[in-house]
């Protein structure tokens, strides 16, 4: 898409007036958040950061950026990777033995986009649940996915795994009552959660709330750096 600036004569005041477009253009590509690129500000911090070797605790840039991710989480614990598929599969790896489920949404991202890694790195198969226009499911729909955990043919189902902001249902935040849901659901069923919260950051300032409160009582999240217009990534 391409924006123009533009401006009339001042003796032409009919709707069919002539317009003047400059030569100066400026290129919005909307294909994803993830395809801007860092402003010569972001460039010159990334070149002059400290770094170390990571394999061995020393990068301090790094341990830096984790101990700020436990800060606004309010998680014990944080771990940078290089990507949010990467650390979705974590999340299954840790919540999760092998021959286990994980339940999420038939239109979440982890089913959809991440090349089953679930299955194919974690030996852990996927419950899916019928995701609602809103990125939530029912209550009912998830009772039904949930495994008999007394029937040995059956795989334990382990994890539940919910997506805030919700990509495919069209880049919604989470409402507030379907997380005290997912929470109670899962207590109750002896599940952990994890949240794909790649987007998380939008639903926080979108509900006028911090990553905290959306967090709370959540066993695991991802959080995207590569999501918004100057990212690093």
């Amino acid at each position: 898409m391409n924006a123009f600036a533009f401006h009339s004569s001042k003796c032409l005041k009919t709707f069919n007036a002539k317009v003047l477009f400059s030569s100066f253009q400026r290129i919005a590509d909307f294909r994803s958040d993830t395809v801007t690129k860092p402003c010569r500000n972001m460039r010159s911090a990334m070149a002059n950061a400290d770094v170390g070797d990571d394999v061995y605790g020393e990068d301090p840039s790094v341990k830096r950026l984790q101990e700020y991710a436990c800060y606004i989480t309010g998680k014990e614990a944080s771990l940078f990777v290089p990507s949010g598929t990467m650390g979705n599969l974590i999340a299954v790896g840790v919540h999760c033995q092998r021959g286990e489920e994980v339940m999420l949404g038939n239109k979440s991202h982890m089913y959809l986009y991440e090349a089953g890694g679930a299955s194919s790195f974690m030996g852990v198969s996927y419950a899916c649940v019928p995701n609602l226009p809103n990125g939530s499911f029912s209550l009912d729909d998830m009772s039904e996915a949930l495994r008999d955990s007394e029937d040995d043919h059956f795989p334990k189902t382990s994890l539940l795994a919910i997506e805030n902001t919700h990509n495919f249902c069209g880049g919604v935040p989470l409402k507030r009552d379907f997380l005290i849901q997912c929470r109670k659901f899962a207590e109750k069923n002896d599940l952990k959660i994890h949240v794909d919260g790649a987007r998380i950051a939008n639903a926080a300032i979108s509900q006028k709330t911090s990553l905290k409160e959306l967090l709370d009582g959540m066993d695991s999240a991802s959080i995207c750096l590569s999501k918004g217009l100057g990212a690093p990534v």
